[in-house]
């Protein structure tokens, strides 16, 4: 019983110090557990919080604006086929940029990226039937649909890149020419399930016996 008391005592003062300060201005600043005793100087460093104001600047903000010239942390990106899946007048780009070879190597690389990132919810056939789909995670899209059978690679790349609805960006997980390469392994996927006789070159008809 005398436990109880102790747990009962022990739930109110932590009910009244959190809902206590709720809203309370602090004068002071908070303890430091642990200070930097040899660097005592970086315990508190002087600094500036995004959009706040300074009397040093005439202008009085702290934001300072990019001085001309300036380059980019990121390397130039000139080609916005390969960077951005748009044309130069800004439209989505049907096919594949000229610096992307589209070939075997490609396509292989496509298909180990597209299992790692895209198999478990899109599923193996991009039919949308990956594994996520039997704990009711949604509907991802099926890739043989009309839709995406007509739409552009470069709002594919965008998608990849940027997400969509609920589908998380993986422009952090796959460069732009992996990316491509997933597309390309896509387009496979949905020429594999959509071929026709007429699709078959006239040289691999008769090794396949089709007249």
């Amino acid at each position: 019983m005398r436990y109880a008391y102790f747990t009962l005592a022990f739930l109110v003062v932590l009910t009244v110090s959190v809902l206590g300060f709720r809203g309370s201005t602090f004068t002071r600043p908070p303890m430091m557990v642990f200070p930097d005793t040899f660097f005592p100087e970086m315990n508190h460093q002087a600094k500036y919080k995004p959009q706040a104001s300074s009397t040093f600047f005439a202008d009085g903000r702290a934001d300072r604006p990019l001085p001309a010239g300036v380059v980019s942390r990121n390397p130039l990106r000139d080609d916005d086929h390969l960077y951005r899946g748009k044309t130069a007048n800004g439209q989505w780009a049907k096919g594949f940029p000229a610096a992307v070879a589209v070939d075997a190597r490609l396509i292989a690389r496509g298909r180990e990226r597209y299992t790692i990132y895209c198999a478990p919810c899109h599923g193996a056939l991009g039919d949308g039937k990956g594994i996520v789909t039997q704990y009711n995670w949604g509907a991802p899209a099926n890739f043989h649909s009309d839709v995406f059978r007509s739409m552009p690679e470069g709002q594919i790349f965008d998608t990849i890149t940027n997400g969509a609805k609920t589908m998380f960006s993986y422009g952090d997980k796959l460069v732009p020419e992996d990316r491509w390469a997933v597309i390309a392994y896509v387009r496979a996927l949905q020429r594999a399930q959509n071929a026709r006789v007429n699709d078959v070159e006239a040289n691999h008809k008769q090794e396949l016996g089709i007249k």
